[in-house]
């Protein structure tokens, strides 16, 4: 049989112009019970435009949730939860964004405006998660925290992009080193009140017996 994704609703946060998506693939898709992650337009604020451009950089904080119901309450499943980076290079005149994972990192690319990593960053992204096991009701929870980082780090910020970093931007691994640890010691000092909050679901859905990997034809 065909695979068959039962959607049961589709609510999604709305935040005007600047919001985070998090839907569902179709069933089709190559991995279709993991969400498709995409953040819009979240750095169109004048102010942390500002603070880019004055050589701040942005840190977004992506979390995803797995929950199911069926019983008296939901239950969180798994979660996972990554980082993309945003610096401005003054010398350059270039914005870059570095997608963080655990101790790996992936750039996102270098522009000569802050509309290509808005573009960046608005591209659908599937998180390394596992889908649902079970045929419970569940549904996903996205979140996105952006920040934009005190002048204390900068000077860790440019060694972590510019040098420890290397290495896992070509997909090597870098226990130990800044990359390992480092998303948690700067996002520890941020600037007070340039935080801006974003939350989002998919609808909930089932995964039929018949469509789920390895289940057959």
């Amino acid at each position: 049989m065909a695979g068959c994704l039962v959607l049961l609703s589709t609510p999604l946060a709305a935040q005007g112009t600047a919001r985070l998506q998090v839907v569902l693939p179709s069933a089709k898709a190559a991995v279709p019970y993991v969400p498709e992650v995409q953040a819009i337009n979240v750095l169109e604020d004048r102010s942390l435009r500002d603070l880019l451009q004055n050589g701040f950089p942005a840190r977004l904080h992506f979390r995803v949730e797995l929950w199911s119901g069926g019983g008296l309450f939901d239950n969180l499943r798994r979660q996972t939860e990554w980082d993309v980076i945003v610096r401005y290079n003054p010398l350059e005149r270039r914005f870059t964004a570095t997608r963080v994972e655990g101790d790996r990192a992936t750039s996102l690319g270098s522009y000569d405006a802050l509309a290509g990593v808005e573009q960046a960053l608005a591209r659908p992204f599937q998180p390394a998660m596992a889908p649902p096991a079970n045929r419970d009701r569940s549904y996903y929870i996205g979140t996105l925290d952006v920040e934009m980082l005190s002048v204390n780090d900068l000077d860790e910020v440019e060694r972590w992009l510019r040098g420890e970093l290397s290495p896992a931007v070509h997909g090597e691994r870098n226990p130990g080193t800044a990359l390992g640890r480092g998303v948690k010691t700067l996002i520890t000092r941020v600037l007070g009140g340039e935080k801006r909050h974003y939350e989002a679901r998919t609808g909930a859905f089932r995964i039929e017996a018949a469509s789920r990997p390895g289940s057959g034809n």
